[in-house]
């Protein structure tokens, strides 16, 4: 199975076993995450859910893309949207759920594996964790609840991280409040062992975690507000061409690789997000992938980054010059029927 059930003494636990994927999340698996948080909340003995994975690698690399773009190039739009509807509503389950929901975080978390951890009231991270929405880069946008994280971490880091596709590590994700514990990668065995055997999830996990924090992007807050506290995209991507700072350097050196109407949703989402609820967030997340995956640039941006792995993707538009920003707005409008509902 990719994603094993179990009730172990005090923990209903949830483990992502597909490595050869790096757990790159189906929608069967998205299904079985849901029934099973179903069935732990209602079960009076399980007093936390805990979800990891068995990869050495990763937690979850994302989700199955491949399976997706076959769905779109076969025009199969109906069931691409049940995925991500039930992705989202997996998501929104999370963050709401009545008990706490414990993630161990040990590798790589990116894209669909983040909508299944981060959300939930305790990210614990191991010192190997790379943390990304790298959604731009192949003609998508940061999704998942991404909307409502990422404006709310602190000096517009969020923005950079979302136009840019930028991996953090450790010291970063427990800085901008994107993990709640440090515990090391040795150590996860013997903490889910403890959590199984005891009620008090908060005691336990204090027990094992370790001091982290004073990563390499909060000592950059200055510049990050700088470049992005302020104006539109074509005034942030001006100052970024300009500035001499070392983060502005690092947006330069990708933005001409990035899909310019993936940047400029993402933009509209880090701007409207900060001021909206989670289910709100979530909403707009499902209008604006209704339309992206009938546009050019997903398929395209799958092909040359994961199939063809040239990395020379053919963006429409190719340039942020020619970006018709009324139609980046239209994105975000609301669809005509089935929106996303909870």
């Amino acid at each position: 199975m990719d994603c094993r059930i179990e009730t172990i003494g005090h923990a209903g636990v949830i483990t992502l076993d597909k490595p050869a994927t790096l757990n790159a999340l189906t929608h069967d698996m998205i299904r079985t995450i849901a029934g099973a948080l179903d069935v732990f909340e209602a079960d009076r003995s399980v007093f936390h859910v805990i979800i990891r994975s068995t990869s050495p690698k990763a937690f979850s690399a994302g989700g199955d893309i491949r399976a997706i773009i076959g769905q779109i190039k076969e025009q199969r739009f109906g069931e691409v949207e049940q995925f991500y509807r039930d992705e989202y509503s997996l998501n929104r389950r999370i963050k709401r759920y009545s008990k706490p929901y414990i993630a161990l975080i040990d590798g790589i978390v990116m894209g669909g594996g983040v909508g299944v951890s981060f959300h939930g009231s305790h990210r614990v991270l191991s010192e190997k964790i790379t943390f990304a929405m790298p959604e731009v880069g192949i003609g998508l946008f940061p999704d998942v609840g991404a909307t409502y994280f990422l404006p709310r971490v602190p000096a517009f880091a969020g923005l950079h991280l979302a136009l840019t596709g930028t991996r953090i590590g450790l010291h970063d994700a427990i800085d901008l409040g994107l993990g709640t514990h440090h515990v090391p990668g040795s150590d996860h065995t013997a903490l889910l062992e403890a959590l199984c055997a005891s009620p008090d999830a908060d005691r336990t996990i204090a027990r094992f975690a370790a001091p982290a924090g004073g990563g390499p992007m909060l000592r950059e807050a200055a510049d990050l507000t700088r470049i992005y506290a302020t104006g539109t995209l074509q005034d942030i991507l001006q100052r970024v061409r300009t500035d001499t700072s070392a983060i502005a350097e690092a947006a330069r050196a990708v933005l001409t690789l990035r899909s310019p109407t993936s940047v400029a949703i993402a933009a509209r989402q880090m701007r409207d997000g900060a001021g909206l609820s989670f289910e709100e967030c979530m909403r707009l997340e499902f209008r604006v992938v209704s339309r992206v995956i009938r546009q050019p640039d997903f398929p395209e941006g799958v092909r040359a980054v994961i199939f063809d792995r040239d990395n020379t993707p053919r963006w429409t538009p190719a340039t942020f010059e020619a970006l018709d920003m009324a139609a980046i707005d239209q994105m975000f409008a609301p669809l005509p029927a089935g929106e996303l509902e909870f």
